[in-house]
This record gives C-alpha cells, sequence and structure tokens, in this order.
C-alpha cells in the first residue's frame, strides 16, 4: 500500500485528475475499476474519481508494484547545479522571470535539459520554495510562452491555485503584453493598428497572412508605435491584441517594417549589415488587468512589471530611456 497525504498545492483538483499525476502509469478503465473494489481509497473510506481533494487528505492506494516501479528519467531540474534566471518580481504564488534570447521554455525536439522551466524549477527547489516530495502532482510550471530566439517576461505559477487562476486570466486576455523591437525602415503612419488574419503553415513554421478570412485563418490585432527611428532603424513597441504565432514578426514586415535579425519574414539582404542572426524582439512589460475575480491573486491587479536590460535597445538606441 502507498499513502499520499494531500498538501495546499495538491487540493482543489479532482480525485482522478490527482492521480493520473501521481500515477501515470495507471491506466484509466484500471483507475475506475480499482475505485469500484476500494483498492483506492481516500481517508480509508471509498470516493470516486470526481471527489474533490482537500489539504490534509489521505489517498490510500492498494496497487501493484507495476504501477509504480517503471524507470524514469531523472528530472531535470536535479541536474542543474547553478540555475540561470533574471528574476523581475517573486512572491509567495509568482515568479516572473526575464527569459534571456536563445534559451527555450520548454524542451523541444532537439530534447535537453537547459530550459527555462528546468532553471525555475532548480532554483525554487535549491532555495527551499518547493519540495517535489510535499506534493506528488504538481510542480512549478509556467503559464506563457515565449520563442527561443525572442527575450521577455515569463510567468511561472509557484502553487497550483496561482497556475488555476492564472490560466484562467490570460485565456480571458486579462494580462496586457507588450513588446518592443526594431524594425528596417520607418512605419507609416508612425503609430497604428494592423489588424487582418493568419494562417499557421505547419510545414514551413511560418505564418501567412490574409487580407479576408480563409480556412484555418485567425483574425490577428497588432497596435504600434513608433518610439524612435535613426538611419535606417526604428524602435517600435507593439501591443498584442491578440496572440497569435509569429504575429508581430509578420505584422511588421506586412508593412514594409520587417524586423531586425529576422530571416524568416525579413531578408538577409536587409539584415546582414547588422550581422544579427535572431529577431529584435523582446516581451518586455507585463501588466494585470484583471476583469474578474482573481482570487489569492488579486493584488497583482494594476500592476505592471518591465524587464531591466534589453540588449538591442542598448546596442542601436543608447540614449532612448525605457
Amino acid at each position: 500500500m502507498r499513502e499520499y497525504y494531500i498538501t495546499k498545492n495538491d487540493s482543489g483538483q479532482r480525485l482522478n485528475k490527482f492521480l493520473e499525476k501521481a500515477v501515470p502509469l495507471l491506466p484509466g478503465g484500471i483507475m475506475h475499476k480499482y475505485l469500484r473494489l476500494k483498492r483506492i481509497k481516500v481517508n480509508g473510506k471509498r470516493t470516486d474519481a470526481a471527489y474533490r481533494l482537500a489539504e490534509g487528505d489521505a489517498v490510500q492506494l492498494y496497487l501493484n508494484d507495476e504501477y509504480f516501479d517503471a524507470p524514469r528519467e531523472e528530472e531535470a531540474f536535479r541536474r542543474i547545479t547553478q540555475p540561470r534566471l533574471r528574476i523581475v518580481y517573486e512572491d509567495d504564488h509568482i515568479l516572473l522571470a526575464d527569459k534571456a534570447p536563445g534559451m527555450v521554455v520548454h524542451a523541444d525536439e532537439r530534447g535537453g535539459a537547459d530550459t527555462l522551466i528546468a532553471h525555475i524549477q532548480a532554483y525554487l527547489y535549491q532555495t527551499g520554495a518547493w519540495n517535489p516530495a510535499d506534493a506528488a502532482s504538481f510542480a512549478p510550471a509556467l503559464c506563457n510562452r515565449i520563442d527561443r530566439n525572442t527575450g521577455g517576461i515569463v510567468i511561472a505559477a509557484k502553487t497550483a491555485e496561482a497556475l488555476r487562476i492564472l490560466n484562467d486570466r490570460i485565456k480571458e486576455r486579462e494580462l496586457e503584453k507588450r513588446y518592443l523591437c526594431i524594425v528596417h525602415g520607418r512605419p507609416q503612419p508612425a503609430a497604428g493598428l494592423i489588424e487582418n488574419y493568419l494562417r499557421r503553415d505547419e510545414k514551413r513554421k511560418q505564418v501567412t497572412l490574409h487580407r479576408q478570412r480563409v480556412p484555418g485563418a485567425k483574425t490577428a490585432r497588432t497596435r504600434y508605435r513608433t518610439l524612435a527611428s535613426q538611419d535606417k532603424l526604428s524602435l517600435v513597441e507593439c501591443e498584442l491584441l491578440t496572440g497569435r504565432t509569429h504575429q508581430i514578426r509578420a505584422h511588421m514586415a506586412s508593412i514594409g517594417c520587417p524586423l531586425l535579425g529576422d530571416g524568416k519574414y525579413g531578408t538577409n539582404e536587409l539584415n546582414r549589415p547588422y550581422n544579427e542572426t535572431g529577431q529584435a524582439l523582446y516581451a518586455y512589460s507585463l501588466t494585470f488587468r484583471f476583469e474578474e475575480d482573481a482570487g489569492v491573486l488579486s493584488y497583482l491587479n494594476g500592476r505592471t512589471f518591465t524587464a531591466k536590460e534589453i540588449p538591442f535597445v542598448r546596442k542601436y538606441f543608447p540614449s532612448f530611456q525605457l
């Protein structure tokens, strides 16, 4: 028999969801069968899959070792001895990290443990803020993603409650995200709204822009304003009103001002004089604008957080002050 004691991080979820994460090798059909046969109990009593776990509950599992003992790859965070993090803000519920360009947020097709979430988990584990032994099914998780070559603020939830709230608020678009980018040329007009449709081409890993709605395309809206111009480059702030793949890159290219260093939507001819191999794009500002109850995160409403250092701004517009 194995027993799990429910902590605050594991509370509030259905029993079947807890079991899917705590015992991933247990098939769903077998789980429901063992619930009926009382081989899975809560507080020593028979219960059903929909039961909402509460802090202090004890889940008893009378299961064969085969569901527990299959070899598992070591968790990535345990392989990191010195976490590389630039922390913008941290409290008991969330951590805002300034991701450096070139780092992936999660493991991609290349694999590897050098991911932002692994470094965050390693930091929280080493500082004692998170102990995986205390929560059988929860681990600190990211609430948003940023492309490998884009830098900027990424939100990590340190508790299951924070993760649930932020996922809901992000879905309702109650977080305002602003980006800085450097583009070729000078946008005309200097400020405006770009609105059209973007369709993702999975084979080319690229989006195509359409003036009219076509099958598979989604509405894309970006508000932009030019902050400074010098020679053949401009510093532009963009606000995402929708969150489509490569939205800013495709939109700025559509008005004749592709991002510096962007070989996918720009051209090598434009980028070659600057020797930039990654797009000059940074998610530099995040504002929480909750319209619904945010529970334990209500204190964040109205607060804005910004990245402290943006390399391409310092390099190309050294006199500009954020």
